[in-house]
């Protein structure tokens, strides 16, 4: 989304087994209800947030994770609106259970 100066991509093993949608917000404004699609529906638990508290940042974020949307969002199946913090990274990963 180069005119909000976000990039977002998803890293996956060889058999698309394990996925990380990884989001990174390059302004320094935070971004609420941001929309980024998604692979897969579910939980996305929040593996990296640049901006908590251990890294020294404001801890702008989502609680730890973020349900999905079936609703169809840049070419994906399903979507998340998640906050993206000021000059952050977020990382997210499919929640599979413990």
């Amino acid at each position: 989304d180069h005119e909000s100066s976000v990039l977002s991509f998803i890293r996956q093993n060889k058999e698309r087994t394990s996925r990380v949608v990884v989001i990174l917000n390059l302004t320094p404004v935070a971004r609420y209800q941001y929309r980024v699609g998604l692979p897969l529906g579910g939980q996305w638990l929040e593996a990296l947030n640049s901006d908590s508290a251990i890294y020294g940042g404001s801890n702008v974020g989502n609680l730890g994770g973020v349900q999905s949307e079936p609703e169809p969002w840049m070419e994906r199946p399903h979507s998340i609106r998640l906050v993206l913090p000021p000059l952050a990274v977020v990382s997210l990963k499919l929640d599979r259970g413990r």
